[in-house]
């Protein structure tokens, strides 16, 4: 009995330090700022503009983390960006992560080799420090064959922007190539070759012969997060064969949405008397959306009031709420009537959404009506009192 007590008594022990430590050990395991990218050491040729993806996040405490750089060789020019801009911090909560570039651009006259440079995020509590490592290879110089030139390699555009690229490939050897072209995208893009207005997939070049193509990039989806897509193009004949790089530069994009709380689109309405309307302005965007105007187009003597009228900015994920005001004209008679709402930003797509209404007889006019009859009942009743008697 006595070695059982003593049995039990270790039992319960252990599950205390058990229950003890799980907290500890789960508090262990949360970092308080992480920051990393999935490809720390790249290869470039000399002459290409570098971009590495990074992502900076927190289990712990919502925070401001400001973005340096150490070590970066002179010359270079180095900067972190976020939705096509130039940014110097970023904001990070638990479970959700910043995503942005480190575009890294080595001057004209590098020389090839190994370099190495240090991002750094500092926190409220940590700093961390990531380790990027950079190998430029020498160009590759065929003086008798295939040879790219592009007027502008880098486009900046919206989601739904189609990037264009003038390029000139030569032929510089001395015999006929048939050439065929072939392109490396990020998945979700679509890469289209055109020769004179014609899609192509390859085209025959004669001895020293220049030809202008158009490059056409866009993203499948509207939806593609902002940033900086590096596009692969290589031209192949036989023996022969040219590179280069085409860059698009995504910007985010405001996309409102119309609508109301439970989606209905249809309401009651009375003439003569204001209605409340209740609407949500959403923005599904990955950009926020600024100075959007409400607006109404409803039937011939109508009024409609917002409120609020403006919204001045719209960050991208977020919602507010805007009360309409709808009062039907005295002259309309009962029946559906529709009335459309308008959200206009400044710079997107406009949001619209048609609302039913049901126009009723006023209230007052109802209670009129019953009193006209509740005189005349009375009326009557006099009558027949008085002349019933005689």
């Amino acid at each position: 009995m006595r070695a059982f007590r003593i049995i039990s008594l270790l039992v319960m022990l252990a599950l205390i330090a058990v229950v003890g430590a799980a907290p500890a050990l789960a508090q262990e395991n949360q970092r308080d700022l992480f920051f990393y990218t999935r490809y720390p050491a790249q290869e470039a040729t000399v002459g290409d503009v570098v971009t590495v993806k990074l992502t900076l996040g927190t289990d712990t405490t919502p925070q401001i983390v400001r973005l340096g750089m150490r070590e970066a060789p002179s010359g270079w020019n180095v900067t972190f960006r976020g939705d096509g801009r130039v940014i110097q911090a970023a904001y990070v909560e638990p479970n959700n992560n910043a995503t942005f570039d480190l575009r890294i651009e080595p001057p004209s006259d590098v020389k090839a080799g190994s370099y190495r440079m240090v991002a750094v995020a500092t926190g409220v509590n940590q700093e961390v420090a990531l380790p990027i490592e950079l190998t430029l290879k020498a160009k590759t110089v065929n003086p008798a064959g295939l040879t790219f030139k592009v007027d502008l390699p880098t486009l900046r555009g919206a989601p739904s922007t189609t990037f264009r690229y003038n390029v000139t490939l030569k032929n510089e050897s001395s015999e006929e190539v048939p050439v065929s072209l072939l392109a490396e995208a990020p998945r979700g893009f679509q890469v289209d070759f055109k020769l004179s207005g014609q899609s192509i997939t390859s085209v025959p070049f004669g001895p020293n012969e220049s030809k202008n193509l158009s490059v056409e990039v866009r993203a499948l989806n509207t939806d593609v997060p902002a940033g900086t897509y590096e596009i692969g193009i290589l031209a192949r004949g036989g023996d022969l064969q040219a590179t280069t790089r085409l860059v698009a530069d995504i910007t985010g994009q405001p996309q409102l949405l119309l609508t109301t709380p439970d989606g209905r689109l249809s309401g009651e309405a009375r003439i003569g008397e204001k209605t409340d309307v209740k609407l949500i302005v959403r923005n599904t965007g990955s950009a926020p959306a600024r100075n959007i105007e409400l607006s109404a187009s409803p039937p011939v003597g109508w009024t409609v009031e917002f409120e609020p009228k403006q919204i001045p900015e719209l960050a991208n994920g977020q919602l507010v709420e805007v009360t309409a005001k709808v009062q039907p004209s005295n002259q309309a008679i009962a029946g559906d009537y529709l009335v459309t709402f308008t959200a206009r930003p400044a710079e997107a797509a406009v949001a619209t959404s048609e609302f039913r209404f049901t126009v009723l007889t006023s209230t007052i006019w109802g209670l009129v009506g019953i009193a006209l009859i509740a005189v005349a009942v009375v009326g009557v009743g006099v009558a027949v009192m008085r002349f019933g008697r005689r």
